[in-house]
């Protein structure tokens, strides 16, 4: 039996793997975490998916007590600023595509709308709450979608069925400090001392990792949560790294904490506001702002980027310390090598441009759960963990190349470069079709990577470069059903909107 666990290295990673590994197995298991004192987290992974909801869940968490102790907010979409060049934006909203006569409302806007309306607001919910900065919920804690309500209970990715309509913003910081206590009072042995060596043994596997203070720590099973480092799974077993600056240049960034005293002012959504050499992100929590500039050093300097960011999100306030973070983007070969498996950071990273950090944790762990070994050491199952992981970070990545490569911004030397940088293999064969017609689910990244098919129109849809066409087939059917689900629609928006109370309304009511 495994039943010996050690992850080196806390943070979100960390203590997320830790208190769910406990969850799952119980005292059958025994984890241990050791954390350096001394080594801060990145701490900017701030944003997330709908479906971390399943993480929460399965801990048993409640959003209503964690919320606000880690500052927590809602975000129903993310907000793309200017990625045309033309100070315009839309939504990418949690929210699928309704269907008429067998095609999507996306495909009717283009049939019936054309540029009349903003096809966001045309043809989904989301942004009108967006816009007037609702709350997803009533002061009296129902959602505004009442049937996708309720507890998911020990529930996975792979059972993710509707679509829920919100994710969250969190202090990274606070939230880990959060599951360090649930962790510690569930059985999780807290190690908080400086990793000085890593022992191996005569297969070449890790045996212990030396601390400062504490001796020697064994395990059966290592979890490398080091974060860019890499200490288990790169610099002592030296699994190769692939990386993917060759489609996605953006490599480093400079962050900033800005305090909020108006809470009026919390939008329910993260910004993604495209600048000269990269794009700036905004996240608003409860009492600040995160934000922080992600750019190609080739094309810009850390200090102009500081300067930058600054100007844009906090002129007059140099006091503000600037944190900044050099990324590495792209993955391992493989993330579980031998007795090691790499999570979070040390795993795998693109930039935070659709908020995929801890969506890439939390598939990790569960897929650690699902393929959790015994003392044969099962290849199949090591290779079956490494095949999914690989294929959800290479599919964000097919994704995120798209938002470059399909952005009508071309006018400065970063924007001009990415309508002639290479792009992977398989969207090179995506691109022609999409810019032809909409996608479907056949024609979307075949393996699951988090994004849906409505993520993939709305992106192609809302950046502008390419203009698809109506289906053809559309001509020869009756529209009165679109025109009516684009009636009910706008109507059950508008009637949300003046229901629903303000972001700030409702998170104050729960502190």
């Amino acid at each position: 039996m495994i039943n010996d666990v050690v992850i080196v290295g806390g943070g979100t990673a960390g203590w997320m793997t830790a208190t769910y590994l406990k969850r799952a197995f119980g005292d059958r298991v025994s984890v241990t975490l050791v954390e350096s004192p001394r080594i801060p987290t990145i701490g900017v992974g701030e944003a997330t998916f709908s479906t971390v909801r399943h993480f929460f869940d399965y801990l048993g968490l409640d959003e209503r007590e964690w919320m606000p102790q880690c500052s927590a907010s809602y975000k129903l979409a993310i907000r793309f600023q200017n990625w045309r060049g033309d100070g315009t934006h839309f939504y990418h909203p949690f929210e699928r595509l309704r269907v008429s006569n067998g095609f999507t409302l996306a495909d009717w806007h283009l049939q019936l709308n054309g540029a009349a309306e903003p096809f966001d607001r045309h043809c989904y919910l989301t942004p009108w709450l967006c816009e007037a900065r609702r709350s997803p919920r009533l002061l009296d804690g129902s959602l505004f979608a009442s049937g996708l309500d309720g507890s998911l209970g020990r529930s996975t990715l792979d059972e993710q069925r509707a679509q829920f309509p919100y994710a969250y913003h969190f202090d990274a910081a606070q939230l880990a400090a959060y599951l360090t206590g649930i962790g510690v009072r569930g059985g999780v042995r807290h190690v908080l001392d400086d990793v000085t060596a890593v022992g191996r043994d005569e297969r070449g596997w890790i045996s212990h990792v030396s601390t400062k203070e504490h001796g020697d720590v064994t395990g059966q099973l290592f979890v490398d949560c080091t974060g860019f480092r890499g200490l288990l799974i790169n610099q002592t077993l030296g699994e190769r790294f692939r990386s993917f600056t060759d489609v996605l240049p953006n490599n480093r960034a400079v962050a900033l904490r800005v305090p909020r005293e108006e809470q009026e002012l919390i939008n329910p959504y993260t910004t993604a506001t495209a600048m000269d050499a990269g794009w700036i992100w905004t996240i608003p929590l409860y009492g600040r702002n995160g934000t922080g500039y992600v750019y190609s050093d080739e094309y810009c300097s850390p200090e102009e980027a500081e300067r930058t960011l600054r100007a844009f999100a906090a002129p007059g306030r140099d006091d503000l310390e600037a944190n900044h973070i050099r990324m590495r983007i792209g993955r391992n070969e493989r993330s579980w090598v031998g007795n090691c498996v790499a999570v979070g950071l040390s795993s795998g990273f693109v930039e935070p441009l659709e908020s995929t950090g801890i969506f890439f944790i939390q598939h990790a762990i569960e897929q650690l759960v699902k393929h959790f070994p015994d003392e044969r050491w099962e290849p199949r199952l090591i290779d079956g963990y490494n095949d999914r992981v690989a294929r959800v970070i290479d599919g964000v990545r097919e994704f995120l190349v798209l938002h470059y490569r399909a952005a009508a911004r071309a006018d400065t030397p970063f924007w001009k470069e990415t309508k002639v940088r290479p792009i992977p293999e398989w969207l090179a064969e995506f691109l022609p079709v999409a810019a032809t017609r909409l996608p479907d689910e056949s024609t979307i990244y075949p393996y699951y990577h988090g994004f849906e098919l409505y993520s993939w129109i709305t992106m192609l849809l809302g950046l502008g470069h390419y203009k698809p066409g109506p289906r053809p087939a559309l001509a020869h059917l009756d529209p009165a059903g679109a025109r009516a689900e684009f009636a009910d629609l706008r109507a059950g928006a508008q009637r949300m909107a003046a229901a629903l109370p303000a972001a700030h309304e409702y998170l104050t009511s729960l502190r």
